[in-house]
């Protein structure tokens, strides 16, 4: 396996990097089935792994420990995040120094290690200033508990901004983005990913198969429904046109593949992989059949004509339906701070 250089660290990553999303009540609740997979992954050469605290609650980060005590914890960087709401109490969440203090202590429990290689801000908060994240993490690497801290989902902004407030600070700064990049959701492309590469930032994309629609299980007769739609029924929704279009180039794009000799799901962690930007796309397996098909994406290289018909099919820049981003900024969402008060 050709491994990859995350972002200016000088760690070797896997062009995959595992999602342990699916690992616990929200996929596989067989802990010993998650830790084979797991296991499976690292025997062919995966040695990144992505989790976070509130993936089924801690239960992820839990049976990722179990898995890393049967392997050299030294063989694996482990990554994980913090900001999800963790229970009922108001500050058991967000991106203050209280908090990402106390739940990294949590995470470490949680995943039977004394050090995080990658702790990650699951999202970025309006009501937190910048420099207080930073300073909390920056504390947390001189105190040995984290090695490299990066953001997941900020918009290009937001890690400009984190970029100076470093420098000016005398910060540790983040040395890697976790945005959503699939073929159907390409809107990083615009900004997010140059901002990326500009700051020499490494990569882990999440999604890369948009949520199961480029897993085979979307187009033509088939259902065209997913596990998670009971969770997220907007990215599903056949009435929301935004899913219409998705159909519709899943369709076209399984066409692509065919023509390639590919898989779909191939075709798709193919052309993430294809991006300059991209250090490691995250799978996000459920099943081991799950994980040996994305597997086979690792000896995909997309030619020139397949890539351009894939531009033809979804623009460059493009997000087919908007709700697929996983983060709507608070300036949107919330009315009071784009209307005066009267």
């Amino acid at each position: 396996m050709e491994y990859r250089i995350l972002g200016r660290t000088g760690i070797k990553v896997s062009p995959l990097c595992l999602g342990a999303m699916m690992f616990g009540a929200w996929g596989t609740p067989d802990h010993d089935e998650s830790i084979r997979i797991i296991h499976a992954a690292f025997e062919a050469g995966i040695n990144f792994i992505d989790t976070a605290d509130v993936y089924s609650f801690g239960e992820s980060e839990e049976i990722v420990g179990k898995a890393l005590a049967q392997i050299k914890r030294e063989k694996i960087v482990l990554a994980t995040k913090v900001h999800g709401a963790m229970g009922r109490d108001p500050n058991a969440q967000g991106n203050s120094r209280r908090w990402i203090l106390a739940e990294c202590d949590n995470s470490l429990r949680r995943l039977g290690t004394d050090y995080i290689d990658l702790y990650q801000i699951h999202r970025p908060s309006h009501d937190t200033d910048i420099d207080e994240t930073l300073g909390a993490l920056t504390d947390l690497v001189r105190a040995g508990k984290i090695r490299y801290f990066g953001s997941s989902t900020f918009p290009a902004h937001e890690i400009v901004e984190a970029q100076w407030v470093a420098e000016r600070r005398a910060r540790e700064r983040f040395v890697t983005e976790q945005p959503p990049y699939s073929i159907l959701v390409r809107g990083v492309e615009k900004d997010v990913l140059p901002m990326c590469q500009k700051y020499a930032m490494g990569v882990l994309s999440w999604s890369p198969l948009a949520g199961g629609w480029l897993s085979g299980a979307f187009g033509t007769g088939k259902d065209n429904t997913s596990r998670r739609s009971a969770m997220l029924p907007h990215h599903y929704d056949m009435t929301v046109p935004g899913n219409q279009q998705k159909l519709a180039a899943v369709t076209e794009l399984s066409e692509v593949a065919d023509g390639a000799g590919l898989s779909i799901i191939q075709l798709a962690l193919g052309f993430v992989l294809a991006h300059p930007g991209v250090t490691a796309p995250i799978i996000g397996p459920r099943t081991m059949e799950h994980l040996e098909s994305q597997l086979m994406a690792l000896d995909v290289h997309l030619s020139s004509d397949v890539l351009d018909r894939i531009d033809e099919i979804v623009p460059p820049g493009i997000d087919l339906n908007a709700d697929d981003v996983g983060w709507v900024p608070s300036a949107i969402a919330q009315p009071s701070l784009r209307r005066r008060a009267t």
